[in-house]
């Protein structure tokens, strides 16, 4: 065969993680019961189980290119569905990351039917918000922050739809995150706040609004030292630490 390379890296992977852990194959055969539903980006770089740290069956995952989230494509709609309605997973990860070609595409002028129809809201909001991209230091920091402002997108937009509405209603417990992660640190970093009802949702500022507002992502790295940080403070000064909450 053409890819037995392919097969024989499956197989020393398979006898590596037999040995390693002889119940690995078992456990994996049942009931997958994942947590977490991921909406990431097509990349090869970036995988969810790797990213995470997490061993297949933790993380139910759908892709595409730039991690859009379209109405009207019934893929992603119908993994949402199954994701809260059958697994009943509690957290919607919108994913992106630094550097996505896609996003890169759409900052761009090169245009194609399928690639650029699929990329069409972005192109449109960048286009919308123009002046503020053209302030900024240089085109890096320019994919940096479209890189950033899609996912806060698309978060809005999954939240949006009636299936994540519908478990919201019913009671379901379910948060829809936006983060983004690093190819060059490996690092993951929230760019939007969790969300957990309609009513937080509602609340969100435009996406409008965060093209001229914006935030700085946080890393776990950044957490820590500030929590860090803040502990040190409040032992220095304990009588103001409850005014620092």
């Amino acid at each position: 065969m053409i890819l037995d390379h392919l097969f024989d890296r499956n197989v020393a992977w398979a006898q590596g993680k037999t040995r390693d852990d002889p119940t690995y194959f078992v456990r994996m055969a049942e009931q997958q019961s994942p947590d977490y539903l991921w909406i990431g980006c097509a990349d090869s770089r970036v995988t969810a189980n790797d990213v995470l740290g997490l061993d297949p069956g933790s993380v139910f995952v759908q892709r595409n290119i730039a991690n859009m989230v379209h109405t009207s494509d019934m893929n992603l709609l119908a993994v949402l569905e199954f994701a809260l309605e059958a697994l009943k997973v509690q957290h919607i990860i919108v994913c992106g990351h630094y550097g996505c070609g896609g996003v890169r595409r759409a900052l761009g002028n090169d245009r194609t039917a399928l690639v650029d129809h699929w990329l069409q809201p972005l192109v449109m909001f960048h286009r919308k918000h123009q002046a503020v991209f053209a302030a900024l230091k240089d085109d890096q920091a320019r994919l940096d922050r479209l890189c950033e402002l899609n996912v806060q997108m698309q978060l809005r937009r999954v939240a949006a739809t009636p299936i994540v509405e519908a478990a919201w209603a019913r009671g379901q417990p379910l948060h829809v995150h936006g983060w983004i992660y690093g190819v060059e640190d490996g690092l993951i970093r929230e760019v939007e706040p969790p969300i957990a009802s309609q009513a937080a949702r509602d609340g969100l500022p435009s996406i409008d609004q965060c093209a001229v507002t914006p935030s700085e992502p946080w890393s776990a790295v950044r957490h820590q030292a500030f929590a860090a940080f803040a502990a040190d403070d409040a032992q220095a000064d304990p009588c103001c630490e409850g005014a620092r909450r």
